[in-house]
């Protein structure tokens, strides 16, 4: 049957007859358990936004899907409609590049369903993956190469420089008309419609907004009038702004819902996050966090959240860090860490599950006001927690609503004060005992603490480690 009419404009009349064929093909291959004569047959709708996901829909709703959302482009082989796929016989070389090259279906699966709406992520991918990697080449594709040269890199430590180098001879050794990218940034450009999105946003360069939501607009700090950009050179008085300059200072933030629902679209992954209430050992002893009395007591506070086990509890971890590796600059970017507890002990602290949700630039730490670039993160979390989001759960192969929760941060004493608002410095510096902390001044400068009978010192600050 011909497929040509996926690629074809909605509001053509060969993209109609191509849907009326589809939905009488469905029909004729429906499954021999029929529904009663009075109720119309149901179908899993291949529309962009569906994506062959439960609830099944009747013919009529799923033809105003495809004509006003489209299908599914890369749905070539209706299997969820009843079309038999016989297993091709693949020559050698064919069957080793099935791993990379013929997964594009996979990919597009576990990028989830939001990633998926984006137009430019297939008709790139699929152009990349479609085109040869020169002229008469059989072997790979543009897509292809640009994947086994990543694969490489990241398995044998290449650095960037080395990568384009690489990439460089490449191009010389291949035929002419070869579309090999000529440097590292090229062949980033091939993979990003699979990549992350990220918000950028513009902060006051005193740490007393970010320049969003009702502040978007804005070109001046309401509290303290800084500019929002930074001045250029002939710039001489403060009312001149530039917008297409620089900003003073940015955030950049990494939507934590989209990541969620990519970890349950693939089902390894989705299986690992139920690993606490399935897998786990229950003895008495504790192994992991879910053994602790805080995780218990949560579950009792909250029955509703504590007996759906894909629900997620997060820690969370941040401090500053000199990002140029040299003590003598004095600089200092913050990146805020998320982990998830879910996850086996093997598994949590690993670099891949690992998300950087929050990057606060320098050069100066944010203090006390590290609560005006959290709020990004929090109002994604709010939601999380107190409304929840529809995700599908590949491997159970059903929708449900995750919830998350902050379950606690990990810190130092002095970003414990910033992230909690206690004073960790002065006469009470101890947030527990509060009162009964206090100082005596040595000779030599260093400060001495005195917490209830106990003695701690500390060289340059009086706190606790």
């Amino acid at each position: 049957m011909d497929r040509s009419w996926m690629r074809a404009n909605r509001l053509s009349t060969e993209y109609r007859h191509g849907v009326m064929e589809f939905l009488q093909f469905a029909e004729s291959n429906a499954e021999l358990e029929r529904p009663p004569p009075e109720f119309p047959p149901l179908f899993l709708c291949p529309c962009i936004f569906c994506a062959n996901k439960e609830p099944k829909r009747t013919k009529k709703e799923i033809m105003n899907h495809l004509i006003c959302d489209g299908i599914c482009q890369n749905y070539t082989q209706w299997i969820w409609h009843g079309e038999v796929v016989a297993t091709p016989s693949v020559s050698h070389r064919e069957s080793g590049s099935v791993d990379i090259d013929d997964r594009l279906e996979d990919m597009m699966r576990d990028i989830g369903e939001d990633s998926f709406k984006r137009a430019h992520v297939y008709e790139t991918l699929c152009s990349d993956k479609d085109e040869p990697l020169y002229p008469g080449c059989t072997n790979f594709t543009r897509l292809s190469a640009v994947l086994k040269l990543f694969n490489l890199k990241a398995k044998n430590g290449w650095t960037d420089k080395s990568f384009t180098e690489l990439l460089e001879l490449l191009i010389q050794m291949l035929p002419e008309g070869n579309v090999m990218p000529n440097r590292y940034y090229e062949a980033k450009k091939v993979l990003c419609p699979m990549g992350l999105e990220y918000e950028k946003i513009h902060a006051c360069p005193n740490d007393c907004i970010l320049y969003r939501k009702e502040f978007v607009n804005y070109n001046h700090c309401p509290t303290c009038k800084a500019s929002r950009y930074k001045k250029k050179d002939g710039d001489s008085s403060d009312d001149e702004v530039t917008k297409t300059g620089p900003p003073a200072k940015v955030v950049w933030y990494l939507p934590i819902i989209s990541r969620f629902k990519r970890l349950f679209a693939n089902a390894n992954d989705a299986k690992n996050l139920r690993w606490h209430a399935e897998e786990r050992k229950c003895d008495g002893q504790i192994r992991h966090v879910a053994d602790s009395l805080q995780w218990k007591k949560i579950d009792s506070l909250f029955p509703n959240f504590g007996k759906e086990s894909r629900n997620l509890r997060l820690r969370l971890a941040t401090d500053g860090r000199n990002p140029f590796g040299n003590q003598s600059t004095n600089h200092s970017s913050w990146p805020v860490l998320l982990m998830i507890y879910n996850l086996s002990p093997w598994l949590c602290m690993k670099r891949k599950y690992i998300m950087l949700s929050m990057m606060i630039s320098g050069p100066r730490q944010p203090g006390n006001d590290i609560d005006v670039y959290l709020s990004p993160l929090i109002d994604d979390l709010k939601v999380l927690w107190e409304e929840g989001v529809d995700v599908f759960d590949s491997y159970s192969g059903e929708q449900f609503n995750m919830r998350v929760m902050l379950f606690c941060t990990i810190n130092d004493f002095p970003a414990y004060g910033n992230l909690s608002g206690y004073s960790v410095k002065g006469h009470n510096a101890c947030p527990i005992c509060e009162k009964k902390t206090c100082y005596k001044q040595l000779k030599n400068g260093k400060k001495t603490v005195y917490l209830g009978h106990r003695k701690f010192l500390n060289r340059y600050h009086p706190y606790i480690t």
